[in-house]
């Protein structure tokens, strides 16, 4: 009987190894996406901009073993058919390539922003799709409940019932974006009891892009100002009286929050989170890096 024992265990392992799926190989266009997979365990085998990703993303790091795919919008098409890829990961932002990346492989355009629903529900949704993408269901649940967890954590670090929040990243010394209760930045605020300032029309992505004159009107608020900083803004602003006017600039300190992509993924919430948390308590300072040339 030994041998039928042996037998069945032979068959059941030749199955488990034929059952097995292997990770897909997979390109992201979108920086969110991008992030995404690496946080799951399934880091793309190519993707676009990866300096600029340090820069304006921050994290989680990029494997020394993904490719680069040049811009966003113009991606290495030659690169692309060399990759044995089988899919590639796209947003609605990209439709206009879709048909050329789709000479290459399968494309999987999975939004966030383009539909109804939160900015924090779409994009737990996208988290799931990208996992059965990649058959790594069981890594993005963690992923969810971790992100849960460090906002609650972060949120607990603040101090009691916080001042509203003007949350701002600079185009250029006269005009920034301002982050809105529609956007990932302020769904992640609303987790943590942080009233948002902003009670103006957003787009679609949650953010105003406004001149700085636009936030004067705003009283009892804190000024929050995410990196990376334009070159040269920095000094320009130190000097501006209409800056240093602000009631949000002139009355408080303000917070410096590190790099943030606002139009990320799970990661990018942990992020804005624990920095704001940072911010508050002092423990850590943000980042300095500077934007290459000019905002994506």
């Amino acid at each position: 009987m030994g041998w039928l024992v042996g037998l069945a265990l032979f068959v059941s392992g030749g199955l488990g190894v034929a059952n097995a799926q292997p990770t897909p190989r997979v390109a992201a266009i979108d920086w969110g996406q991008a992030q995404t997979l690496i946080a799951i365990g399934a880091a793309p085998v190519a993707m676009a901009q990866i300096a600029s990703y340090g820069d304006w993303v921050g994290g989680p790091a990029v494997p020394d073993s993904v490719r680069e795919l040049g811009l966003r919008v113009q991606p290495n098409m030659e690169l692309l058919s060399q990759l044995d890829l089988d899919a590639i990961t796209i947003t609605p932002m990209y439709a206009n390539s879709r048909t050329r990346l789709a000479q290459v492989a399968s494309v999987e355009s999975i939004d966030v922003y383009y539909h109804e629903g939160s900015a924090w529900d779409n994009t737990v949704e996208s988290t799931r799709k990208l996992a059965r993408l990649v058959h790594r269901e069981a890594a993005a649940e963690q992923l969810i409940e971790t992100t849960r967890a460090d906002i609650e954590a972060a949120a607990r670090r603040l101090p009691a019932d916080p001042e509203p929040l003007l949350v701002i990243q600079f185009i250029d010394a006269r005009h920034v974006r301002v982050f809105g209760d529609n956007s990932l930045i302020g769904n992640v605020m609303t987790r943590m009891g942080v009233a948002n300032a902003w009670q103006e029309q957003t787009n679609f992505w949650g953010f105003a892009l406004v001149p700085i004159e636009r936030l004067a009107a705003i009283e009892n608020a804190r000024m929050a100002v995410l990196d990376p900083m334009p070159v040269g803004v920095a000094e320009e602003i130190a000097s501006s009286v209409l800056w240093q006017s602000l009631p949000a600039v002139r009355d408080r300190p303000i917070l410096d929050l590190p790099a943030v992509w606002s139009f990320g993924g799970l990661p990018s919430a942990t992020r804005f989170a624990r920095g704001l948390a940072a911010a508050y308590d002092g423990r850590e300072t943000a980042g300095e890096t500077e934007t290459p040339e000019s905002a994506p």
